[in-house]
């Protein structure tokens, strides 16, 4: 992935996973669950719509539908069914990305530590981790722990803060356009796995299709290439 000598590369100080499309494949739990809560209360929905709200935080989400479905209920009460919805389809099966859990064990093994980064709530944030080996993630910061969600940096930058570290010196994990520009307005390099939706090569961006075979010499280079 980067053409820099092995020897010259300094593992990244942390890096910071998304979670929704990146690390599990559950954004397919929350377009169902929009539909089917849209459809329960006699709205009208969209693939269109649904792609538009993948990576966006939860508040923002939950007002998008309830205006154009034509909901009547709060955007909170959208937000607590969809949570819901999709915690329950967590709890039967997690479908983890491919790579994901590979590079996040080596990553451990390496001593670099993760943090986790994602608009999903604590509730379904926790379902996930409690999925993977004890001591994956040394921190998490959840979309209910922030004030401003993605595309904002502040979920990236609240990270880098509880880890002690320099936001330009991590590596962000994204899958989204609204993830990325998250990461990017907080300074930190990011590498894209497009999934969902489409993420162009832009500035301070590496956008790859799958992590399978990623380690951490590999976003150590991915990061110096961005940085120079």
């Amino acid at each position: 992935m980067s053409a820099l000598p092995e020897e010259n590369l300094v593992l990244p100080a942390a890096v910071l996973w998304d979670l929704d499309g990146t690390i599990v494949d559950t954004e397919p739990y929350w377009i169902e669950c929009e539909f089917a809560l849209v459809a329960a209360h006699g709205g009208t929905w969209s693939e269109d719509h649904a792609r538009a709200l993948v990576g966006m935080n939860l508040p923002y989400s939950g007002e998008y539908i309830r205006e154009h479905a034509g909901l009547d209920l709060t955007g909170e009460q959208v937000v607590a069914a969809l949570i819901d919805g999709v915690v329950e389809r967590v709890r039967e099966h997690v479908p983890f990305r491919p790579g994901a859990q590979d590079l996040l064990a080596a990553l451990g093994d390496a001593g670099v530590p993760c943090a986790l980064v994602t608009m999903s709530y604590r509730d379904l944030a926790d379902s996930i981790v409690a999925c993977l080996p004890d001591g994956s993630f040394t921190t998490t910061v959840c979309g209910d722990e922030v004030d401003r969600g993605k595309p904002h940096p502040e979920p990236y930058l609240r990270a880098a803060a509880l880890l002690g570290v320099d936001p330009a010196d991590c590596v962000a994990i994204e899958d989204s356009p609204t993830g990325v520009a998250s990461a990017t307005a907080a300074g930190v390099p990011v590498l894209a796995v497009e999934h969902t939706v489409p993420v162009l090569p832009a500035p301070g961006r590496h956008v790859v299709k799958t992590l399978e075979g990623v380690t951490p010499e590999d976003l150590a280079g991915v990061a110096a290439a961005l940085r120079d």
